[in-house]
């Protein structure tokens, strides 16, 4: 058990925001996304990406929509340096991307940093101190005003080495590096100054990077730490303000929304999450999130499987199966009420009479099929599931539409099995169940074939079946086939009763053939327990007496050999 914390943690103080408006907004357009997948991603990986990981990982950025791409450290190594290079002069950045690079606020590596976009036609140059009392104090040994200057000189440093390369445009970006552990007043000061050194103009906006470069406080407490910097900047039309959530707490989704409410333009992140620590924000939940609140995240995931795989690949990180949205088992139900509301969900939305009905299916906040997902996997069988999820598997599956009664027979069925043998069962399995259950009872009763006749009024019927192997010629009259085929078969089944009957057409299929019809009969006898047979014809009278002859074995109600008789 944890002890008290006592006066080991102190709660993160609030921002005394009395009149804060971001909990009265909402997230009306999508931010400008920038991907560190590259940077911040690639740097936290056990095998950190070599360079044709990183190109593949670079050009399915480009193709998903991301117009800002943090490339590189390129002062950290040799290997990040070449990197940059082989995207300029090889020609690989697309015309309306920008990449950007990295650097700490130190000359040498801002010269070096500089030396190694040189003839790109647009990049994003992004420098970087902390600024938080911890390191000004522990790390730096430092005042307030020598952080400032350590910010304002190489700012300084960057607009002068720039003004030496007019062919390609550079825009600013600054980091207060641990932004949500200083003093506000002291963060606003240093973004003042920055902007202030490099001129920033609404035609030359300075981009600021507010990160939780460590998650200290709630996501409320970010939102009004950033809703008070967009109150206060000076020159906020001549500023970006950016976003750029860590997820220590778990909470970097729900910060950048609430970031974005309180006055962000931008969000940098990474595609599944991955960064240092427990990761940045996860930019495709971000995106989808807003995706269905019916804003358009500019950021294609049409295919999120090939997204996912790519990932996968290029960062030999494999994605949760729970994961948001993407993971393998997100679209899938187990649950018996689950299924039950979501096959009751596709059908209502199926049956709607307006064209463009919006989206509202139970357990399913999202349409698969609007990111690339077939609905094969969303009602998965194993022993928590339900009659519901039985039943869908078999419709979409094989075009067996049951009667409730049968799905809660069934469902009874399927549970023995899951129960005795444990583990999932595929569409595939429950349909062989299914079929062994019910299709495939032809003992100790066959079908052999069938002649109608008229007498009278009446409907007759000379019914052939095998009994345990014997030939045996049954005859019947109803008021219709199904009823003259029971009066046929109570010479071999005593006290048989047909309960109810229901009929559906059928497509053909490869597991039944020419199958056209399908035929349930709930079946019962004096004092005895109800019982399904289901049969499958394309003549649908061949069917319903299939269907019967299977109620009949099922419920052990034929009388054998010797006991049997004919009309």
């Amino acid at each position: 058990m944890l002890k008290q914390p006592a006066t080991k943690y102190s709660p993160f103080p609030p921002v005394g925001l009395t009149d804060r408006q971001w909990p009265n907004r909402v997230i009306t357009k999508p931010p400008v996304w920038m991907s560190t997948d590259l940077r911040d991603g690639n740097q936290a990986l056990f095998e950190p990406m070599d360079v044709e990981r990183k190109m593949r990982m670079f050009k399915m950025l480009c193709d998903i929509g991301f117009k800002e791409i943090e490339v590189a450290f390129p002062s950290a190594s040799q290997t990040e340096f070449n990197f940059v290079r082989k995207l300029i002069e090889e020609k690989h950045i697309p015309d309306d991307v920008t990449i950007e690079v990295l650097t700490q606020a130190r000359e040498h590596l801002i010269h070096r940093t500089m030396e190694s976009i040189k003839g790109a036609r647009r990049a994003i140059v992004h420098v970087y101190n902390a600024t938080s009392k911890p390191f000004r104090d522990v790390v730096f040994n430092m005042s307030r005003a020598e952080v400032i200057d350590m910010a304002v000189s190489s700012v300084k440093l960057i607009k002068q080495l720039a003004a030496d390369m007019p062919e390609t445009e550079i825009q600013l970006q600054y980091s207060p590096e641990t932004f949500t552990g200083t003093e506000l007043d002291f963060a606003l000061e240093i973004c003042d100054a920055v902007t202030a050194a490099w001129g920033a103009t609404p035609a030359n906006k300075v981009i600021l990077n507010l990160p939780t470069t460590v998650e200290l406080a709630t996501p409320n407490i970010y939102a009004d730490q950033i809703e008070w910097m967009h109150r206060n900047l000076a020159r906020r039309d001549s500023v970006l303000i950016s976003l750029h959530p860590h997820n220590d707490r778990g909470t970097a989704v729900a910060a950048a929304e609430m970031g974005l409410m309180a006055g962000a333009d931008r969000v940098e992140g990474c595609l599944f999450g991955n960064g240092e620590r427990t990761g940045n924000v996860d930019v495709v939940t971000l995106a989808l999130n807003m995706y269905t609140q019916g804003v358009a995240p500019d950021l294609d995931f049409s295919d999120i499987n090939a997204v996912a795989r790519e990932f996968e690949d290029c960062t030999r990180l494999p994605i949760h199966p729970r994961h948001p949205y993407v993971g393998d088992l997100v679209f899938t139900a187990f649950s018996g009420s689950h299924q039950d509301a979501i096959k009751k969900g596709f059908a209502a939305h199926k049956a709607a009479s307006v064209t463009n009905a919006p989206w509202n299916i139970p357990y399913l906040p999202i349409d698969p099929a609007d990111l690339g997902r077939s609905y094969d996997s969303v009602i998965r069988v194993n022993s928590q599931s339900g009659k519901g999820g039985i039943a869908y598997l078999l419709e979409t599956g094989y075009g067996i539409v049951m009667p409730r009664r049968l799905q809660v027979e069934f469902a009874g069925v399927v549970q023995r099995e899951t129960d005795a043998h444990g583990g999932e069962m595929t569409a595939a399995d429950i349909w062989q169940l299914f079929s062994r259950t019910y299709l495939d009872t032809t003992t100790p009763v066959k079908y052999v074939e069938h002649h109608l006749f008229e007498h009278g009024n009446a409907q007759g019927i000379r019914l052939t079946v095998e009994v345990d192997g014997t030939t045996h010629l049954l005859t019947g009259e109803g008021n219709g086939p199904i009823d003259a085929a029971v009066h046929a078969l109570r010479s071999v089944s005593a006290g048989l009763q047909v309960r109810s009957y229901e009929e559906r057409s059928m497509g053909s299929s490869s597991e039944g053939g020419d199958a056209r019809a399908c035929a349930f009969l709930e079946i019962t006898r004096p004092g005895g327990r109800e019982c399904y047979g289901v049969g499958l014809d394309a003549n649908i009278v061949t069917a319903s007496i299939k269907a019967l002859l299977s109620g009949i074995n099922r419920m052990g109600m034929a009388a054998t050999g010797s006991e049997s008789k004919a009309a």
